[in-house]
């Protein structure tokens, strides 16, 4: 299990050589690329522009990770679906050309107008189109666990159950609904056999990190957790004393 970083929102300032150059000075092993933020790799860049992207993090201890995109299927509307689809489908095409492993998506609640299991259908067959294209490319798909009510993890495993895609899974996002009783081992039963990225947050916000980094090794998983936490006025300050209490809390204890 490994650290990195999600530019949001602690690296949302910097651009591209910043964050490659501070990550691998501190210590962390892998970047999600948020959209909007100072680094620009976005699908609009050009072919050159991605080719320097990739030959940067190549000659860098870095892994471009990820994209973590804006797009969500949840709309009842199906001309809004087709919209989020064709535009995950470029930053799909931007990963590819690009390195990275992955791209982020998310719903983000339950429209009140149409039956649950209809909005859980919509997004299941989103995310299998995109399975589809993505696995053509080298591209897994990753549903953030998100949204007011689509964060229940639950209803994220219902999700993930009808897309039932192998190039599908899901991004942990340590919520405080992942919590039941002090514990997030029901929530991680729910999710554990489709996780294939994993958010965390404030390190010393009370959410159970040290069960969940137990949970993670034991479900043997070797990917990387990514901090996702609020900007700082020292970024790299903060960083190194997140990745000090990281290093504490995923040690195995006798």
């Amino acid at each position: 299990m490994m650290l990195g970083s999600v530019t949001y929102n602690v690296l949302k300032d910097w651009d591209l050589e910043t964050i490659i150059t501070n990550l691998e000075k501190l210590g962390y092993a892998a970047v999600e690329l948020r959209t909007g933020h100072k680094h620009g790799v976005e699908p609009s860049i050009s072919a050159d522009e991605r080719r320097r992207v990739s030959q940067r993090f190549a000659r860098s201890k870095v892994r471009l990770l990820s994209y973590g995109s804006n797009s969500e299927f949840h709309s009842p509307d199906p001309a809004e679906r087709r919209k989020q689809i064709d535009i995950t489908k470029q930053w799909i095409e931007l990963a590819h050309d690009t390195g990275a492993l992955g791209v982020k998506v998310r719903p983000n609640g339950l429209p009140k107008e149409v039956p649950v299991e209809t909005t859980i259908g919509n997004i299941a067959a989103s995310l299998r189109e995109l399975g589809d294209f993505g696995a053509g490319r080298g591209v897994e798909i990753w549903m953030e666990v998100h949204g007011p009510e689509t964060q229940v993890p639950k209803i994220s495993a219902a999700i993930m159950r009808a897309a039932n895609h192998p190039n599908v899974g899901c991004c942990w996002n340590s919520n405080p609904t992942d919590v039941v009783n002090g514990s997030v081992k029901e929530s991680f039963e729910l999710l554990k056999k489709y996780i294939r990225n994993c958010h965390i947050v404030e390190l010393s916000n009370g959410y159970p990190y040290r069960e969940l980094f137990a949970l993670l090794q034991q479900n043997n998983y070797q990917r990387y957790t990514l901090c996702e936490a609020a900007e700082s006025k020292e970024p790299e300050r903060y960083l190194q004393n997140y990745r000090a209490l990281w290093t504490e809390l995923q040690r195995k204890c006798a």
